[in-house]
């Protein structure tokens, strides 16, 4: 079955986190969560950040796109090491350790003399921020009941988008302070100083203690975030599925059986990225600029980009259970589409008709942020969570995360170059084209995995029929 249970998750299961049984839970879930809002905090800080310190420090276009892709590799190699802290040293202390690098990393950050130096600390802010995007839902998951999980796992990207919306809030309110691009990077290392402090204080997953053989600690923790009658029951299965798990290697991702099933999860990882979602965000200062606006408006606008991105995550947790991934997914990828061809329309026009409709333009971002919060931001990592079995599920999601962050950083580390060869209309245009390819790929091989077992997804995605797999097996 998927991870969750269809018929509580979604904006039900954020509501029942506030109901007297489920405050130990929801506390884990919120402390946990604050992994999700540092990594949309550096998402959005360095928007603005980078637009004064270019400035500070006397560098140009690529100077810009390295202290974006510095963090970037950073990522990929957090998220590549965090799949091993997790199992070797648990969730808890690698979110602790991650979020005590962010807090250093954001210092070092604020306080870099030259692009060196910045580069340097964002590349080891990196490691934090790529640990928090794997380990963060990871922890959430195997702490939270099953009528839980499929909420919380969307609750993250809440909270990545409210990082967000913060970040660009904090930019607008300090761009009148001297070095304020310093104080920006600055108040980073508060969320996490904070995630390190709440990792103190909540527990182990049961999963983890199982795998250590720590049995009677794991009850315990399941005493307290589950139903009394379901404990027994939730044990047994996270012994059963630590045993196939001790059991699984790297190399059975390739098996004819798996095969299809990374092949869609890889492609929603890539396409996630290669539509310009985190061209949009880190960049979006600068975009707002080619539109004509001087710098503090630009500012000013990005908070306002930063609303509909929260906003609109939280309607997809309304919408997730009551329309489905699948429809979701197709109708906001199409919905990226459109508003990425009205961006290249907007700046083909030329500066004239772009300084005299700068709303036009600003519009567009609107749409286009509208149409990703709608479906591949939440539904790409609660897809992916329902199309693997157990047994391999934690290898998987590392694959496809150093996926996602290497494409993150092709992409958002060539934008700037690109609106120089291609010119700003072509490179949205580009964009589009990758969308219509998503598309195309979501409409034929996605199915749907609202309200269906495990063994129905797979077999849609083999193209099997589901009676035979069972007999198969």
């Amino acid at each position: 079955m998927p991870a969750s249970s269809p018929s509580s998750s979604g904006l039900s299961a954020i509501r029942a986190l506030f109901a007297k049984e489920n405050r130990f839970v929801g506390r884990i879930a919120i402390i946990a969560a604050i992994g999700g809002f540092l990594f949309g905090y550096d998402t959005g800080i360095i928007s603005v950040a980078n637009v004064y310190a270019a400035k500070s420090l006397h560098f140009g276009t690529l100077g810009e796109s390295w202290t974006v892709g510095a963090l970037l590799l950073g990522a990929i190699s957090g998220a590549a090491l965090a799949g091993w802290t997790a199992d070797a040293f648990s969730r808890k202390w690698t979110k602790f350790v991650g979020g005590c690098i962010y807090a250093v990393a954001a210092l070092g950050s604020a306080f870099a003399p030259t692009l060196i130096t910045l580069c340097t600390a964002r590349y080891v802010l990196g490691f934090a921020v790529g640990t928090a995007s794997f380990v963060a839902p990871m922890y959430i998951s195997e702490q939270a009941p099953k009528s839980l999980r499929g909420g919380l796992t969307t609750f993250n990207q809440v909270m990545i988008t409210l990082g967000i919306l913060v970040a660009y809030i904090a930019g607008f309110a300090l761009k009148g302070f001297t070095t304020n691009w310093r104080w920006m990077l600055g108040f980073g290392a508060v969320p996490g100083i904070a995630l390190a402090i709440g990792m103190v204080v909540v527990p182990h997953t049961p999963r983890w203690l199982v795998q250590k053989g720590r049995e009677d600690q794991a009850r315990g923790v399941l005493r307290r975030t589950h139903s009394p009658e379901t404990v027994d029951n939730e044990l047994d299965e996270i012994k059963d599925v630590a045993q196939s798990q001790h059991a699984a290697r790297l190399r059975r991702l390739w098996s004819p059986r798996i095969r299809p099933l990374l092949i869609v999860r890889i492609s929603l990882a890539v396409f996630q990225q290669i539509l310009g979602i985190n061209t949009v965000i880190y960049f979006g200062t600068t975009i707002v600029g080619f539109m004509g606006y001087k710098v503090g408006a630009s500012v000013g606008v990005t908070v306002y980009l930063g609303i509909i991105n929260w906003a609109f995550a939280v309607i997809a947790v309304v919408l997730m259970d009551k329309v489905g991934r699948r429809p979701l997914l197709l109708v906001g990828t199409a919905g990226q589409v459109l508003g990425l061809l009205s961006l290249g329309f907007f700046f083909m026009q030329g500066s004239a008709f772009q300084h005299a409709n700068p709303g036009w333009g600003v519009a567009s971002v609107m749409f286009y942020l509208a149409a990703f919060e709608i479906s591949l931001g939440p539904v790409f990592w609660l897809m992916i969570s329902e199309i693997f079995p157990l047994r391999i599920r934690g290898k998987a999601m590392a694959v496809a995360t150093m996926f996602n962050w290497t494409f993150n950083f092709f992409i958002s580390y060539f934008f700037l170059e690109m609106t120089k060869g291609i010119g700003r209309d072509g490179t949205f245009w580009m964009y589009a084209v990758f969308g219509v390819g998503a598309l195309a790929f979501f409409f034929v091989r996605v199915p749907e995995t609202k309200n269906r077992s495990l063994e129905e997804i797979e077999a849609e995605i083999r193209g099997e029929d589901s009676g035979e797999e069972r007999a198969a097996a």
